[in-house]
């Protein structure tokens, strides 16, 4: 864990809060700004970031939903349910963002030893430990939930019940770990949404791939696991504390000249691939 602890302090940790903002803009830029702060802070033109943002109702799906046999009718149905849907530039499968849901992107340089893929996912891991830290008798847990949404080897949970899943993306030196976590409202709720988008998505058809079979009551919110009405407010108010924690020098920033140059681009590439898929 020491090499966990290292990547978690830094010298400077700038904060880009947009978790009020971000209900305002499409899901899309999320991904545009992260590619941004990827190129930025692994060439050295920024310091280590940590980037907080909700979305309004948004379906993230992965490349291989793009796969699925009937996916337009599954995305029509989304949209009955008042769910835009997108497609995402890192691993894993459909996601759902809605107000309830606090997305973490923790932006790091790679140095010259490079990040080894499960520092980064115990980074983040170990993030989430300290920051509830103060309900020392709910461990949480990485490992597979089997019957969750986009189930995979750092899915945080519970008791057993996932609130959280963990994806990694790298481009020029930069890596960003990025999670999203399920604060409040109906874990199962939102994975009941997810497995009907796969059983209209999917119809009767076989698939080399194996997508997964949702069982809804293996997910639940930190809310709903911790007994405690948390808002997004108040996991922001843990993260912030937790990064003061583990850095000399922490502020509130936004992005600088440098990444508002590169941004157009990278957002273009996003859309490009939406597009395309």
């Amino acid at each position: 864990m020491e090499n966990t602890l290292h990547l978690l302090h830094q010298p400077q940790w700038r904060v880009i809060d947009q978790s009020a903002a971000g209900v305002h803009f499409n899901a899309l830029q999320s991904f545009g700004t992260d590619d941004t702060l990827c190129a930025s802070v692994g060439t050295g033109n920024a310091p280590a970031t940590a980037r907080t943002w909700v979305h309004h109702n948004t379906v993230v799906l992965g490349i291989q939903d793009t796969r699925l046999p009937f996916l337009e009718q599954g995305r029509q149905y989304l949209e009955q349910e008042g769910f835009k849907s997108i497609v995402r530039n890192s691993g894993g499968l459909a996601v759902v963002l809605d107000e309830g849901v606090l997305n973490i992107s923790l932006i790091l340089p790679e140095t010259e030893k490079g990040i080894d893929i499960n520092r980064g996912y115990d980074t983040m891991w170990h993030l989430i430990q300290q920051m509830f830290a103060d309900f020392p008798d709910r461990h949480i847990d990485a490992r597979e939930i089997v019957g969750s949404y986009c189930p995979g080897s750092y899915d945080l949970s519970i008791g057993g019940k996932k609130f959280a899943g963990i994806s990694q993306r790298r481009l020029k030196k930069g890596v960003a770990v990025q999670i999203y976590l399920c604060v409040n409202g109906s874990g199962s709720k939102r994975a009941r949404l997810i497995k009907q988008f796969y059983e209209i998505a999917l119809g009767s058809e076989e698939t080399k791939f194996a997508y997964p079979k949702i069982v809804p009551e293996v997910m639940a919110s930190l809310s709903e696991l911790l007994d405690q009405n948390f808002t997004i407010s108040d996991v922001m108010l843990r993260l912030l504390n937790e990064l003061k924690r583990n850095s000399d020098f922490l502020y509130a920033g936004q992005l600088n000249d440098y990444e508002l140059e590169l941004f157009p681009g990278y957002y273009q590439r996003v859309i490009d691939r939406n597009e395309k898929m």
